[in-house]
Formats: structure tokens, C-alpha cells, sequence
């Protein structure tokens, strides 16, 4: 069992308590993405067990009729293993989406990833045309340009701070820089980006910013938050009619998962002594 401080983060050990959390956010408006936790897997087993499981789900939130859609780590379905691991894997989970209808983004993880995750999904969107999404980091100093590749392609980005680590001479460090460097990339993206733009944020500030931005271009935006953070500011801005999208990590790995998340950053860590304190 889920201690209930981390319930307010993970929805469960299965899929069928993970689509069940779904299914209650979709009646205030608020719609699902689904992560099954696991990472950095050094053998093969692991990965096709974890990609497996990910066509189930699809599989499972096709013939639930759930406003749903799933997002997968790299390292998870192969990456450490081999290149080759990762793209096979992808290519499976995203067909299977592509066969149900089930939207499929892939995450971002560490720096060293970003090259081999963006060339896959490049190949996948073209070859599916669209349903398919890849996630960038506003504090790589690279992510301008990976932007202006994107851009033409038809699938979705969805654009975070990034919460890695990373280098000095990679990354921004401070703060500050940070969010300049998120709202520069969120102009880019609405002035650019046709098929919409998914603001993958907490903060109040970059979420005016986007509104903002969608009234001076009128591109389309969606704004993803996580389970346990924010959730009456989700349910708030469903209620506007802006789509509204939960990352919702579920599965056997939660404690490394929830652990984590409460160490990067000061906020999360707010957010949990207010989740044990209501």
C-alpha cells in the first residue's frame, strides 16, 4: 500500500487505480497522461517488460473511452542498454498508439539523451503524422534550436524548466535565467508552432505568459501540471476551457519516484508538507 503522502503523487500500483484516478480528474475536465515509473534499466528484459506494459495500457485506455494519453521515459524502454534498445521499443509503443488512437509523448531526461530522443521522435511523428510528443528543457542553452527543428513537424513539444543537474556549459543555473530562458522559448513556440503548444509548468507566471502569448498569436495551448501539485489551479483552468492535462506516474517503483520528486526542488517539498498538513 501507498502511504498516503505519496498518494497525492502516484495513483496507485496499477493501471486499473491509475485509470481510475483518470476517470475521476476527467469528470472536473481535467484529462490524464500516464507514466509508468521505471528508469534506467542496463539489460533488455526489463525494457520490453516496461514497453509491453505500455501497449497494454494503451490498449486499456483505447477501450476505456477516458480522455488519456501515456508518456514514456527513454532510459526505461532501452536507452541504457543501446540505441537501437530505445528506438525499437518507442517504435512499438508508438504504433500501438497509433492503432488506438492513444497519444504517446516522450520524455526528456539528462542532457546526453537529447540528440538520440529527438531523432527518434522525428522519425516516429513524420513516419505516423503526428500523435506523438517530445519534451524540451527551457534551461538547456540549446533548446532555442532544437525548437526551430521541430517547429515544421506535426506532433506536440511540451516545454518544462528542466529539473536535471546539468552542466554549467550546458545549462542555465540560475533561477532567474531560467525562467527567461522558458518564457523566450514559449514565445518561439507560439509565434512558430502550429499544432499547439503544451506549457508543462506550476508556475503562475509562465502560465499568464502563454495566455498572453495565445492572445497576441492565437495558437492553441495546452497547460500540463503533476498529481499532487497545484490541483485546484488545474481544476481551475479546465473550468476556463483551457485543456488541461495531469502527469500521472503510477507503478511498483513509487518510493524512488516520489522520493525524488520531493528532493529537486524547495517547492515540491512545500507542496508535500501542505499535502500532509490538509
Amino acid at each position: 500500500m501507498i502511504p498516503p503522502i505519496a498518494s497525492n503523487f502516484v495513483a496507485g500500483k496499477s493501471a486499473p487505480q491509475a485509470l481510475d484516478h483518470v476517470a475521476s480528474l476527467n469528470d472536473d475536465g481535467v484529462n490524464g497522461i500516464l507514466n509508468l515509473l521505471g528508469e534506467h534499466y542496463e539489460e533488455r528484459p526489463p525494457a520490453d517488460e516496461d514497453a509491453d506494459a505500455y501497449v497494454s495500457l494503451i490498449e486499456d485506455i483505447a477501450g476505456s473511452g477516458l480522455d488519456c494519453c501515456v508518456s514514456v521515459k527513454p532510459s526505461q524502454i532501452g536507452l541504457d542498454v543501446g540505441d537501437e534498445v530505445f528506438v525499437d521499443n518507442l517504435e512499438r509503443i508508438v504504433a500501438a498508439g497509433d492503432d488506438h488512437g492513444v497519444f504517446v509523448w516522450v520524455d526528456m531526461e539528462d542532457y546526453t539523451t537529447t540528440d538520440v530522443t529527438l531523432d527518434a521522435y522525428e522519425r516516429l511523428v513524420t513516419e505516423h503524422d503526428g500523435g506523438v510528443g517530445v519534451c524540451t528543457q527551457a534551461n538547456l542553452k540549446r533548446t532555442p534550436e532544437d525548437l526551430e527543428r521541430l517547429a515544421p513537424l506535426p506532433g506536440k513539444v511540451r516545454l518544462v524548466k528542466g529539473a536535471y543537474a546539468e552542466p554549467k556549459s550546458v545549462s542555465y543555473k540560475q533561477k532567474e535565467r531560467v525562467n527567461e530562458a522558458y518564457e523566450d522559448c514559449l514565445e518561439l513556440m507560439f509565434e512558430r508552432f502550429e499544432g499547439g503548444v503544451a506549457v508543462g509548468s506550476h508556475d503562475p507566471a509562465m502560465i499568464d505568459h502563454a495566455r498572453a502569448l495565445h492572445d497576441e498569436y492565437g495558437t492553441e495551448y495546452e497547460v500540463q501540471m503533476l498529481m499532487g501539485v497545484r490541483e485546484d489551479a488545474q481544476r481551475d483552468l479546465a473550468a476556463e476551457g483551457v485543456p488541461t492535462w495531469q502527469y500521472i506516474p503510477y507503478g511498483e517503483k513509487w518510493f524512488s519516484y516520489f522520493y525524488r520528486r520531493v528532493r529537486e526542488r524547495k517547492e515540491n517539498a512545500l507542496f508535500a508538507m501542505r499535502a500532509v498538513l490538509s
